[in-house]
């Protein structure tokens, strides 16, 4: 077995102590000479008709130095659709819709600028439920698209799934439906923007994906009849992402604009209530599903439908059905399978990727219904997803295959972890689910790679510029960890580069869990390309071969002759200065041989996958519908740990994510308006809730991935509602299929179980009345 001197290490993270210093610049400790400030306006209607914008006033204010609406600026379009602009013109479709926009020398001026401009607004009418809003005579979001519906064809069918509902000797179906929940990043939204002389763009952002941010910013510049321009994109450190800086926003376009129109830097940031309002959240999902197996408890067939909320515009949130796919169609072996996704747009906020991206909500679904189908079979739950686990060398109805699979191995963990002895107490239940995630990068666009330079310097000293984006998931430590590995130096050896698109190389971002596999593998490459040379120029000042050389250590040395050995430093030194001398830099592009999904959805998406199985042992409070945790285990097949602290890092934030997204977290919507903007409304987790946490880990050794590591960023939140509803319904009989799994629905259940009204009093035995007036 392998001995590693600093993968599989517990290495803290690179910035751990410049963040607990306060040294780390986030965006908002960016300040540039001259620099104004930028605010906006946004809609006081879900849907209505822009009458008139006077901003005559907010002109007229001291220390305003530029006002915009829509009328004002070139027609650029945003989002996966291309159906958002930066300021809106015509209608506005939400109540975050942008009208208008200040710059101005200070952020109070430009807030007083705000109130003094005046729209006149036309309410029309409006629709919030995508059911209504796929009728015939619903209002129309967007009058030139001619439905609410989208024109994305989200429709696999595999197999024959009627033929296997025929022969399935046991069924399930139902309906469930998860809701609006959003990031809920440390660090608020925000950018700063910047043109030259010349009106070359640099541009300060919150981003996961610098390259293409470039790219859409380009494009920006092209609608301004900027054109030839350079774009630069520096990457403040990141106070969170999980998906949400997946795309680039009307608010940066903004910054942009305010910029060239005031020849100065402007910075836009946004408040605590502003994220909320104006960021976008996971998708909500109504999921119709049906699941049935034989008399053995094989799964025969799956079948699902889902309408997936849009709100007014379309981002990432529209794709997941893509990714919704995987679980559907590979969770468990399961032979005939169809699924229909439709994305309908109404006047609510619209949707973005999400950690998980679409895999929690269709998880949720899935695994509910493997317990209740569990049941019908009279089949305990956990032999029951022990039949029809996946295994090494399947191969799935979507074409996926799968190299290494340990879920076996974490449900027989979570399991062993979870079992108590001795007979059932009352109210305590025990639930389970399992997942399964890209764990070798997700070839969503044409290319899925990522590229990194290597320079050496005379000292063996590294510096590592990566495409890779770090957002505190400690991207920048792995890297670190698999360069130091591959070239015998220590941590303190390596720097890491990944904020600026003026030095790094290309990376398609930071999303599908894909950074430790995808960027791992390309800093692998260019490492060896390193070693390779100094093998090589070692072999000639020791006088033996480079095969019978090794790193480690700062040394050169040999495996068989200990009295030949070298400093790293001192080989590069003397090969630099030798006449005819060298310095050491090497680029490696690794783009993994992933497969794009053709027309039928089929194509090998990701190199590896990621399995796990998460249990959780609940107490429910009958008279209240309180669920309190007593112990949730998440087990993970990984394929190889290269930083075990940051993993569990990583699967306890996921675990806390999915937990508040079982049972607190919502966005509440009313006719469009966001009610509950702010932590004190609503109810993320904090660390006084976190339950007791295991995170055991399966080693599988993917021989794809570097080191053999697969990703492991998004799995820890994916099945954890699932698992939570699972554990309700083992303690209490009843089956939440709604999400959040709130107490006043578990009460509610559980007095509709017992034939009891909403006030607890049996039905047909009064009492109701008196039970609202004291209410």
């Amino acid at each position: 077995m392998q001995e590693f001197t600093a993968v599989g290490k517990r290495i803290p993270k690179l910035d751990a102590a410049d963040k607990a210093a306060g040294r780390i610049q986030y965006i908002q400790d960016i300040k540039l000479p001259g620099m104004l400030y930028g605010k906006i306006l946004y809609s006081k209607y879900p849907h209505a008709r822009i009458v008139n914008v006077d901003t005559s006033k907010a002109k007229k204010l001291s220390g305003v130095r530029a006002v915009l609406t829509g009328e004002d600026i070139p027609v650029i379009k945003l989002g996966v659709y291309k159906d958002n602009t930066p300021l809106k013109t015509g209608k506005v479709r939400s109540y975050r819709d942008e009208v208008a926009a200040v710059a101005a020398t200070d952020p109070e001026i430009a807030q007083e600028a705000l109130s003094l401009i005046e729209v006149t607004y036309k309410a029309l009418p409006a629709v919030f439920d995508p059911e209504k809003a796929m009728k015939e005579d619903a209002p129309l979001v967007h009058e030139r698209h001619k439905t609410n519906i989208l024109k994305m064809p989200w429709k696999l069918h595999y197999g024959d799934v009627e033929a296997a509902k025929k022969k399935a000797a046991h069924v399930v179906e139902d309906r469930f439906s998860t809701t609006w929940v959003t990031h809920c990043c440390m660090g608020t939204s925000g950018a700063v923007a910047e043109f030259d002389h010349t009106n070359n763009l640099t541009i300060y952002t919150n981003t996961q994906i610098p390259s293409l941010a470039q790219k859409d910013f380009l494009d920006t510049l092209k609608a301004m009849g900027l054109q030839d321009r350079r774009v630069r994109v520096v990457k403040p450190c990141l106070g969170g992402g999980f998906g949400s800086k997946l795309d680039t926003y009307a608010y940066e376009n903004i910054a942009i604009l305010l910029a060239y129109n005031t020849r100065k830097p402007v910075k836009i940031v946004f408040d605590r209530r502003e994220e909320f309002i104006a960021t976008s959240t996971r998708q909500p999902t109504i999921t119709y599903i049906s699941q049935g197996c034989d008399k053995k408890g094989n799964l025969l067939f799956r079948d699902i439908s889902m309408i997936l909320d849009n709100g007014a515009y379309t981002s990432w949130g529209a794709t997941t059905p893509s990714v919704m796919m995987m679980p559907i169609t590979t969770l468990y072996r399961v032979p005939n399978v169809r699924y229909e996704a439709k994305c309908v747009y109404t006047n609510n906020t619209y949707s973005q990727a999400m950690r998980g991206y679409g895999n929690p909500q269709a998880t949720f679904a899935i695994e509910s219904t493997m317990d209740m189908l569990a049941e019908a079979a009279g089949i305990d739950p956990v032999k029951f997803r022990r039949i029809n686990a996946n295994k090494p060398g399947d191969v799935s109805p979507q074409n996926f295959r799968i190299t290494t699979c340990g879920l076996d191995e974490c449900i027989d963990e979570v399991k062993k972890k979870l079992e108590t002895q001795g007979p059932k107490e009352e109210g305590i239940g025990m639930g389970i689910a399992s997942l399964i995630h890209v764990g070798g990068g997700a070839r969503v666009y044409k290319s899925d790679g990522c590229g990194t330079i290597l320079k050496m310097d005379d000292f063996a000293k590294v510096n590592v510029f990566t495409g890779a984006s770090d957002m505190g998931q400690g991207a920048d430590t792995v890297i670190a960890q698999i360069v130091a590995e591959e070239l015998g130096l220590h941590m303190e050896d390596i720097n890491v580069i990944h904020t600026d698109t003026d030095v790094c190389p290309w990376d398609v971002g930071a999303h599908a869990s894909r950074t430790t596999f995808v960027a791992g593998n390309s800093a692998l490459g260019a490492a060896r390309k390193i070693k390779s040379r100094i093998l090589e120029m070692a072999a000639r000042q020791l006088e033996t071969s480079a095969g019978e050389l090794i790193l480690r250590d700062r040394k050169i040395l040999s495996k068989t002759h200990p009295d030949k050995q070298m400093d790293i430093g001192k080989l590069l030194r003397t090969v630099h200065f030798s006449h005819g001398g060298q310095m050491l830099m090497a680029e490696h592009f690794y783009d993994p041989a992933n497969e794009n999904l053709g027309r039928d959805f089929r194509g090998n998406l990701s190199m590896t996958y990621t399995f796990g199985t998460h249990g959780v042992r609940v107490k429910v409070d009958e008279e209240t519908g309180k669920v309190k945790i007593l112990k949730y285990v998440a087990a993970h097949d990984v394929g190889k740990a290269i930083n075990p602290m940051l993993l569990e890092g990583q699967v306890y934030g996921g675990v806390m994510m999915g937990i508040g997204y079982a049972l607190t977290e919502q966005v509440i919507l009313e006719k469009g308006e966001n009610m509950n903007p702010n932590f004190r409304d609503y109810k993320i987790l904090t660390a006084k809730d976190v339950p007791i946490i295991e995170a055991p880990v399966r080693e599988t050794a993917d021989k794809e991935g570097p080191f053999g590591a697969k990703g492991i960023g998004e799995p820890g939140c994916v099945p954890t509602a699932p698992a939570i509803a699972n554990a309700i319904y083992d303690a209490v009989g009843v089956r939440i299929k709604d999400l959040p799994i709130t107490p006043e629905r578990v009460l509610a259940a559980i007095r509709e179980k017992k034939g009891l009204d909403h006030c607890g009093v049996e039905l047909g035995k009064g009492g109701a009345e008196e039970c609202i007036i004291e209410e």
